[in-house]
């Protein structure tokens, strides 16, 4: 049940410039977002990108772009981020999917129990996961882990991965999550 780094991918989905701003406690996402974001780039675990009709919900927020360097973000029009077969290509040899984004009872919540259908292994990062009303926040999270995915925290997730102590990345990690 433990995550390791070795066939593990991150899933970005959906965080954009237009929709961003009407999610509830956005600040306080966004600043979990880069900080999970900053961790699993010293961590080295690949990140995925997802864009929801992009010509009409923006780009991905600026702030995250910059922490996510020259990573490709999909273009989708399905809910699911299944819904795209580069997603899929993108994802195959993927054992574990850590996903995070907006919004949770719609995109992130489909593309969750498509890839639990998939035979993934999914991680809910609960903090890093938004919608307008909390209540959608709240009953997606609890039908995604009926349905299997685990749930955590970034910081919880970041120091799962770091597996131990006293090495350069704990240190780097362990600076980000203070």
């Amino acid at each position: 049940m433990r995550t390791r780094r070795r066939g593990t991918i991150a899933v970005l989905v959906d965080v954009q410039e237009r929709l961003f701003p009407h999610i509830g406690h956005h600040e306080q996402l966004e600043q979990n977002l880069l900080i999970l974001l900053k961790g699993l780039n010293i961590l080295e675990v690949p990140v995925v990108v997802t864009q929801q009709y992009t010509r009409g919900l923006g780009e991905t927020i600026p702030s995250l772009q910059a922490e996510l360097g020259q990573v490709i973000a999909f273009e989708k029009m399905h809910f699911s981020c299944c819904g795209s077969p580069e997603f899929n290509t993108e994802l195959e040899e993927a054992e574990t999917v850590l996903l995070f984004g907006i919004e949770s009872h719609v995109c992130v919540l489909q593309t969750a129990l498509d890839l639990l259908e998939q035979g993934k292994r999914v991680v809910w990062v609960d903090d890093c996961i938004g919608s307008r009303k909390a209540h959608d926040k709240e009953l997606a999270r609890l039908r995604v882990i009926q349905a299997g995915a685990i749930p955590s925290t970034y910081e919880s997730l970041l120091l799962e991965l770091c597996k131990i102590s006293g090495t350069p990345e704990f240190k780097a990690i362990s600076k980000l999550i203070r």
